[in-house]
Protein backbone atom coordinates (compact mmCIF):
# COMPACT_ATOMS: atom_id res chain seq x y z
CA UNK A 1 0.00 0.00 0.00
CA UNK A 2 1.31 3.69 -0.71
CA UNK A 3 0.73 5.61 2.32
CA UNK A 4 0.01 9.67 1.87
CA UNK A 5 1.33 11.48 4.70
CA UNK A 6 -0.20 14.36 5.85
CA UNK A 7 1.04 17.45 4.03
CA UNK A 8 1.81 18.76 7.66
CA UNK A 9 4.37 16.04 8.26
CA UNK A 10 5.35 14.70 4.95
CA UNK A 11 8.67 16.96 4.44
CA UNK A 12 9.77 17.29 7.95
CA UNK A 13 12.59 14.90 9.32
CA UNK A 14 13.33 12.93 12.13
CA UNK A 15 15.08 15.41 15.33
CA UNK A 16 18.99 15.34 14.48
CA UNK A 17 19.96 15.50 17.66
CA UNK A 18 17.44 12.48 18.70
CA UNK A 19 18.87 10.69 15.73
CA UNK A 20 22.57 10.73 17.07
CA UNK A 21 21.08 9.27 20.49
CA UNK A 22 21.02 6.15 18.57
CA UNK A 23 24.33 5.87 17.65
CA UNK A 24 25.25 6.65 21.20
CA UNK A 25 24.44 2.90 22.21
CA UNK A 26 28.43 2.50 21.39
CA UNK A 27 29.67 2.78 24.61
CA UNK A 28 33.49 3.86 22.72
CA UNK A 29 31.52 6.80 21.62
CA UNK A 30 32.43 10.67 23.53
CA UNK A 31 29.03 12.01 23.67
CA UNK A 32 29.47 15.73 22.79
CA UNK A 33 25.94 15.92 21.25
CA UNK A 34 23.59 15.07 23.28
CA UNK A 35 22.02 17.82 26.33
CA UNK A 36 20.83 15.85 28.77
CA UNK A 37 21.46 16.36 32.34
CA UNK A 38 24.29 15.52 34.19
CA UNK A 39 23.25 12.05 35.52
CA UNK A 40 24.26 12.88 39.40
CA UNK A 41 22.00 15.54 39.58
CA UNK A 42 19.33 13.83 39.96
CA UNK A 43 18.17 13.38 43.19
CA UNK A 44 17.69 9.80 43.38
CA UNK A 45 17.24 9.56 47.85
CA UNK A 46 15.22 11.83 47.70
CA UNK A 47 13.41 10.54 44.53
CA UNK A 48 13.01 6.87 46.04
CA UNK A 49 11.79 8.15 49.73
CA UNK A 50 9.22 9.81 48.55
CA UNK A 51 8.46 7.77 45.61
CA UNK A 52 7.65 4.85 48.34
CA UNK A 53 5.62 7.05 50.50
CA UNK A 54 3.53 8.13 47.76
CA UNK A 55 2.41 4.13 47.39
CA UNK A 56 2.10 3.58 50.41
CA UNK A 57 -0.34 6.72 51.10
CA UNK A 58 -1.82 8.35 47.87
CA UNK A 59 -2.04 5.22 45.64
CA UNK A 60 -5.10 6.08 43.63
CA UNK A 61 -3.74 9.66 43.16
CA UNK A 62 -0.82 8.62 41.51
CA UNK A 63 -2.99 6.07 39.52
CA UNK A 64 -6.02 7.46 38.38
CA UNK A 65 -6.56 9.86 35.72
CA UNK A 66 -6.49 13.24 36.58
CA UNK A 67 -7.31 16.57 35.68
CA UNK A 68 -5.74 18.30 32.11
CA UNK A 69 -4.54 21.49 34.22
CA UNK A 70 -2.35 19.91 36.41
CA UNK A 71 -1.76 18.20 40.19
CA UNK A 72 -3.56 20.97 42.08
CA UNK A 73 -0.81 21.34 44.67
CA UNK A 74 1.91 21.44 42.14
CA UNK A 75 0.35 24.18 39.96
CA UNK A 76 0.26 26.39 43.50
CA UNK A 77 3.34 25.29 44.23
CA UNK A 78 4.65 26.34 40.67
CA UNK A 79 3.37 29.70 40.69
CA UNK A 80 4.36 30.61 44.75
CA UNK A 81 7.76 29.92 43.50
CA UNK A 82 7.82 31.95 40.45
CA UNK A 83 6.00 34.75 42.21
CA UNK A 84 8.25 34.82 44.79
CA UNK A 85 11.40 33.80 43.24
CA UNK A 86 11.05 35.37 39.96
CA UNK A 87 8.47 37.65 40.12
CA UNK A 88 6.23 36.28 37.56
CA UNK A 89 2.56 35.77 37.15
CA UNK A 90 0.09 38.74 36.98
CA UNK A 91 -3.28 38.44 38.14
CA UNK A 92 -4.63 38.16 34.27
CA UNK A 93 -2.31 35.07 34.17
CA UNK A 94 -2.63 31.20 34.91
CA UNK A 95 -0.41 28.41 35.51
CA UNK A 96 -0.75 24.89 33.83
CA UNK A 97 1.28 21.50 34.31
CA UNK A 98 2.66 20.19 30.76
CA UNK A 99 4.23 17.28 29.90
CA UNK A 100 8.05 18.33 29.18
CA UNK A 101 8.67 22.20 28.86
CA UNK A 102 8.59 20.80 25.19
CA UNK A 103 4.67 20.02 25.56
CA UNK A 104 4.62 24.00 26.43
CA UNK A 105 6.18 25.12 23.18
CA UNK A 106 3.70 22.72 20.93
CA UNK A 107 0.72 23.90 22.75
CA UNK A 108 1.45 27.36 22.20
CA UNK A 109 1.72 27.16 18.57
CA UNK A 110 -1.32 25.23 18.21
CA UNK A 111 -3.36 27.63 20.22
CA UNK A 112 -2.17 30.83 18.11
CA UNK A 113 -1.19 29.97 14.90
CA UNK A 114 -3.47 29.49 11.68
CA UNK A 115 -1.59 27.39 9.14
CA UNK A 116 0.66 29.77 7.07
CA UNK A 117 1.07 31.90 9.97
CA UNK A 118 4.86 33.23 10.93
CA UNK A 119 6.83 32.61 14.03
CA UNK A 120 9.96 34.81 14.49
CA UNK A 121 12.77 32.60 15.73
CA UNK A 122 15.89 33.87 16.97
CA UNK A 123 18.73 31.76 14.24
CA UNK A 124 20.07 29.13 15.30
CA UNK A 125 17.23 27.60 17.36
CA UNK A 126 16.10 25.21 19.42
CA UNK A 127 15.40 22.18 16.98
CA UNK A 128 12.61 20.75 18.88
CA UNK A 129 10.73 23.76 19.12
CA UNK A 130 11.05 24.34 15.19
CA UNK A 131 9.85 21.04 14.27
CA UNK A 132 6.83 22.12 16.70
CA UNK A 133 6.03 24.85 15.05
CA UNK A 134 6.68 23.23 11.11
CA UNK A 135 4.49 20.44 12.39
CA UNK A 136 1.50 22.72 13.08
CA UNK A 137 1.89 24.68 9.69
CA UNK A 138 3.46 27.42 11.04
CA UNK A 139 6.15 29.51 8.63
CA UNK A 140 9.56 29.83 10.21
CA UNK A 141 11.35 33.57 10.06
CA UNK A 142 15.26 33.66 11.50
CA UNK A 143 16.48 36.57 12.64
CA UNK A 144 20.21 36.03 13.67
CA UNK A 145 21.59 36.29 17.00
CA UNK A 146 24.96 37.97 18.28
CA UNK A 147 26.78 38.16 21.40
CA UNK A 148 24.16 40.46 23.27
CA UNK A 149 21.08 38.23 21.64
CA UNK A 150 18.53 38.98 19.17
CA UNK A 151 19.61 41.58 16.57
CA UNK A 152 16.30 44.05 17.47
CA UNK A 153 16.89 46.11 14.61
CA UNK A 154 16.43 42.82 12.40
CA UNK A 155 13.78 41.42 14.16
CA UNK A 156 12.06 44.88 14.03
CA UNK A 157 12.33 44.43 10.21
CA UNK A 158 10.89 40.47 10.16
CA UNK A 159 7.89 41.95 12.24
CA UNK A 160 7.06 44.72 9.44
CA UNK A 161 7.40 42.25 6.87
CA UNK A 162 5.63 39.51 8.49
CA UNK A 163 2.14 41.25 9.71
CA UNK A 164 0.90 38.00 9.87
CA UNK A 165 3.53 37.31 12.81
CA UNK A 166 2.05 35.22 15.96
CA UNK A 167 4.47 34.64 17.79
CA UNK A 168 8.34 35.75 18.81
CA UNK A 169 10.04 32.53 19.94
CA UNK A 170 13.35 33.48 22.21
CA UNK A 171 15.34 31.68 24.51
CA UNK A 172 17.13 34.55 26.08
CA UNK A 173 18.98 32.63 28.97
CA UNK A 174 21.59 30.34 28.23
CA UNK A 175 20.56 29.95 24.92
CA UNK A 176 20.33 26.48 22.97
CA UNK A 177 22.23 26.11 21.17
CA UNK A 178 24.41 29.52 20.97
CA UNK A 179 25.19 29.08 24.79
CA UNK A 180 24.69 32.93 25.04
CA UNK A 181 22.59 35.49 27.58
CA UNK A 182 20.33 38.14 26.02
CA UNK A 183 20.79 41.45 27.40
CA UNK A 184 18.53 43.56 29.87
CA UNK A 185 18.85 46.23 27.33
CA UNK A 186 17.85 44.02 24.52
CA UNK A 187 15.26 42.10 26.39
CA UNK A 188 13.40 45.29 26.89
CA UNK A 189 13.90 46.27 23.07
CA UNK A 190 12.23 42.56 22.13
CA UNK A 191 9.60 43.56 24.76
CA UNK A 192 8.76 46.35 23.19
CA UNK A 193 8.89 45.34 19.89
CA UNK A 194 6.35 42.57 20.54
CA UNK A 195 4.05 45.20 22.30
CA UNK A 196 4.00 47.74 19.30
CA UNK A 197 3.87 45.23 16.69
CA UNK A 198 1.04 43.13 18.48
CA UNK A 199 2.47 40.21 18.82
CA UNK A 200 3.05 37.43 21.57
CA UNK A 201 6.60 36.19 23.18
CA UNK A 202 7.18 32.80 23.67
CA UNK A 203 9.84 32.24 26.06
CA UNK A 204 11.56 29.41 26.73
CA UNK A 205 13.44 29.07 29.80
CA UNK A 206 14.24 25.48 30.72
CA UNK A 207 18.11 26.33 31.95
CA UNK A 208 17.37 29.72 33.82
CA UNK A 209 18.52 27.94 37.00
CA UNK A 210 21.74 27.15 36.21
CA UNK A 211 23.40 30.35 36.29
CA UNK A 212 27.22 29.56 37.52
CA UNK A 213 28.76 32.65 36.78
CA UNK A 214 27.64 36.58 36.09
CA UNK A 215 24.62 38.51 37.48
CA UNK A 216 21.20 37.49 37.30
CA UNK A 217 19.09 39.06 34.19
CA UNK A 218 15.28 39.84 35.10
CA UNK A 219 13.08 37.27 33.09
CA UNK A 220 11.10 39.04 30.04
CA UNK A 221 8.00 37.50 31.70
CA UNK A 222 9.27 39.30 35.10
CA UNK A 223 8.81 42.48 32.75
CA UNK A 224 5.22 41.42 31.58
CA UNK A 225 2.66 44.12 32.88
CA UNK A 226 0.57 43.85 29.49
CA UNK A 227 -0.12 40.14 28.87
CA UNK A 228 2.33 39.37 26.18
CA UNK A 229 4.63 37.11 27.24
CA UNK A 230 3.60 32.95 26.97
CA UNK A 231 6.51 31.45 29.78
CA UNK A 232 7.40 27.79 29.70
CA UNK A 233 9.54 26.33 32.43
CA UNK A 234 10.86 22.46 33.26
CA UNK A 235 11.94 20.66 35.82
CA UNK A 236 13.92 18.50 33.36
CA UNK A 237 17.30 20.11 33.95
CA UNK A 238 17.08 20.42 37.95
CA UNK A 239 14.94 17.51 38.72
CA UNK A 240 14.48 14.45 35.96
CA UNK A 241 14.32 14.69 31.91
CA UNK A 242 12.62 11.80 31.96
CA UNK A 243 9.74 12.53 34.38
CA UNK A 244 8.83 15.39 31.71
CA UNK A 245 7.40 17.53 34.07
CA UNK A 246 7.36 21.19 32.22
CA UNK A 247 4.59 24.28 32.92
CA UNK A 248 2.93 27.13 31.56
CA UNK A 249 2.72 30.67 32.85
CA UNK A 250 0.34 32.62 30.64
CA UNK A 251 -2.57 34.99 30.27
CA UNK A 252 -5.58 33.27 31.47
CA UNK A 253 -7.38 34.00 28.08
CA UNK A 254 -4.87 32.13 26.39
CA UNK A 255 -3.99 28.75 29.19
CA UNK A 256 -7.76 28.20 28.77
CA UNK A 257 -7.31 27.35 24.80
CA UNK A 258 -4.06 25.50 25.49
CA UNK A 259 -5.52 23.34 28.01
CA UNK A 260 -8.36 22.28 25.49
CA UNK A 261 -5.19 21.58 22.85
CA UNK A 262 -3.80 19.61 25.58
CA UNK A 263 -6.58 17.31 26.49
CA UNK A 264 -6.51 16.24 22.82
CA UNK A 265 -2.95 15.34 22.70
CA UNK A 266 -2.41 13.42 26.29
CA UNK A 267 -5.70 13.96 28.73
CA UNK A 268 -3.05 14.49 31.94
CA UNK A 269 0.52 14.88 32.67
CA UNK A 270 1.75 11.83 33.93
CA UNK A 271 -0.01 11.80 37.44
CA UNK A 272 2.77 10.05 39.99
CA UNK A 273 5.60 12.39 38.80
CA UNK A 274 3.36 15.06 39.37
CA UNK A 275 2.79 14.29 42.97
CA UNK A 276 6.46 13.30 43.06
CA UNK A 277 7.53 16.53 42.24
CA UNK A 278 5.18 18.53 44.36
CA UNK A 279 6.44 16.58 47.28
CA UNK A 280 10.21 17.02 46.74
CA UNK A 281 9.25 21.17 46.11
CA UNK A 282 7.77 21.16 49.42
CA UNK A 283 9.62 18.66 51.83
CA UNK A 284 13.50 19.43 50.49
CA UNK A 285 15.93 22.34 50.30
CA UNK A 286 15.42 22.89 46.22
CA UNK A 287 17.78 25.79 46.47
CA UNK A 288 20.16 23.95 47.79
CA UNK A 289 20.04 20.99 45.12
CA UNK A 290 19.92 23.59 42.56
CA UNK A 291 22.73 25.04 44.06
CA UNK A 292 24.55 21.46 43.62
CA UNK A 293 23.59 21.36 40.05
CA UNK A 294 25.55 24.83 39.49
CA UNK A 295 28.58 23.72 40.98
CA UNK A 296 29.04 21.09 39.20
CA UNK A 297 28.42 22.32 35.66
CA UNK A 298 30.93 25.18 36.44
CA UNK A 299 33.28 23.09 37.25
CA UNK A 300 32.85 20.82 33.94
CA UNK A 301 32.34 23.87 31.72
CA UNK A 302 35.72 25.22 33.64
CA UNK A 303 36.96 22.35 32.30
CA UNK A 304 35.73 22.35 28.51
CA UNK A 305 36.78 26.07 28.21
CA UNK A 306 40.14 25.78 29.25
CA UNK A 307 40.95 22.87 26.91
CA UNK A 308 39.28 24.81 24.54
CA UNK A 309 41.55 27.68 24.78
CA UNK A 310 44.40 25.40 23.96
CA UNK A 311 42.52 25.46 20.34
CA UNK A 312 42.82 28.70 19.82
CA UNK A 313 45.22 28.70 17.13
CA UNK A 314 43.21 26.70 14.99
CA UNK A 315 40.65 29.49 14.31
CA UNK A 316 37.96 27.65 15.73
CA UNK A 317 35.78 29.92 17.96
CA UNK A 318 33.44 29.22 20.93
CA UNK A 319 31.20 31.13 23.51
CA UNK A 320 31.73 31.02 26.90
CA UNK A 321 28.41 30.62 28.45
CA UNK A 322 27.44 31.75 31.73
CA UNK A 323 25.11 28.59 32.65
CA UNK A 324 23.14 26.29 30.95
CA UNK A 325 24.35 23.38 29.03
CA UNK A 326 25.58 24.59 26.15
CA UNK A 327 28.68 25.71 24.10
CA UNK A 328 28.55 27.33 20.18
CA UNK A 329 31.59 26.61 18.14
CA UNK A 330 32.20 27.89 14.70
CA UNK A 331 34.98 25.88 12.25
CA UNK A 332 37.67 27.94 10.99
CA UNK A 333 37.54 29.20 7.24
CA UNK A 334 38.06 26.49 4.69
CA UNK A 335 36.40 23.85 6.68
CA UNK A 336 33.75 22.32 6.15
CA UNK A 337 30.97 21.30 8.70
CA UNK A 338 30.42 17.97 6.93
CA UNK A 339 33.79 17.01 6.66
CA UNK A 340 34.56 18.47 10.23
CA UNK A 341 31.50 15.54 11.70
CA UNK A 342 32.53 12.83 9.51
CA UNK A 343 36.23 13.30 11.26
CA UNK A 344 34.95 13.75 14.43
CA UNK A 345 33.01 10.73 14.49
CA UNK A 346 35.60 8.64 12.82
CA UNK A 347 37.54 9.51 16.14
CA UNK A 348 34.56 8.49 18.42
CA UNK A 349 33.45 11.99 19.36
CA UNK A 350 29.94 13.10 18.61
CA UNK A 351 28.72 16.51 18.17
CA UNK A 352 25.66 18.49 16.76
CA UNK A 353 26.27 20.00 13.40
CA UNK A 354 24.57 23.68 13.37
CA UNK A 355 22.58 22.92 10.58
CA UNK A 356 20.21 21.13 13.19
CA UNK A 357 19.30 24.46 14.44
CA UNK A 358 18.54 26.33 11.24
CA UNK A 359 15.04 27.79 10.66
CA UNK A 360 15.64 27.01 6.93
CA UNK A 361 16.84 23.50 6.64
CA UNK A 362 18.40 23.95 3.61
CA UNK A 363 20.43 27.18 4.91
CA UNK A 364 24.39 25.52 5.22
CA UNK A 365 26.11 26.26 8.55
CA UNK A 366 29.90 26.32 9.64
CA UNK A 367 28.81 25.97 13.53
CA UNK A 368 28.18 22.78 15.76
CA UNK A 369 27.08 22.67 18.89
CA UNK A 370 28.42 20.69 22.25
CA UNK A 371 27.51 20.04 25.91
CA UNK A 372 29.28 19.60 29.10
CA UNK A 373 26.78 18.44 31.35
CA UNK A 374 27.02 14.37 30.60
CA UNK A 375 31.03 13.87 29.26
CA UNK A 376 33.21 13.04 32.31
CA UNK A 377 36.05 15.05 32.94
CA UNK A 378 38.38 12.30 30.89
CA UNK A 379 35.93 12.33 28.37
CA UNK A 380 36.09 16.24 27.94
CA UNK A 381 39.65 16.34 27.53
CA UNK A 382 39.64 13.40 25.09
CA UNK A 383 37.16 14.86 23.24
CA UNK A 384 38.41 18.43 23.28
CA UNK A 385 41.17 16.78 21.86
CA UNK A 386 39.44 14.84 19.57
CA UNK A 387 38.54 18.28 17.60
CA UNK A 388 41.78 19.81 18.04
CA UNK A 389 43.15 16.26 16.25
CA UNK A 390 40.07 16.52 13.56
CA UNK A 391 40.56 20.43 12.68
CA UNK A 392 44.59 19.70 12.03
CA UNK A 393 43.90 16.67 9.93
CA UNK A 394 41.51 18.74 7.54
CA UNK A 395 43.34 21.99 7.55
CA UNK A 396 46.16 19.76 5.82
Amino acid sequence: MEYKISDKLASMKPSAIREIFKSLTDPSIIAFAAGNPAPESFPVDDMKRIGAWIFENEPVKALQYSITEGYPPLVEAVKARLKNKFNIGRDFDGTIIVSGGQQGLELACKTMCNEGDVVICENPSFIGALNAYRSNGAKLVGVPLDDDGIDTSLLEKALKENPNAKLIYTIPTFHNPAGITTTLERRRELYNLAKKYGVLILEDNPYGELRFKGEEIPTLKSMDEDGIVIYCGSFSKVLSAGMRIGFVCAPSEVLQKMVVAKQVEDVHTNAYFQILVDHYIRECDFDAHIEGIRALYREKSSLMLSELDKLKDTGLKFTRPEGGLFIWCTLPKGISLDSFIKEAMSRKLAVVPGTAFNCDVSAPSDSFRITYSTPSEDEIVRGVRIIGESLKELSK
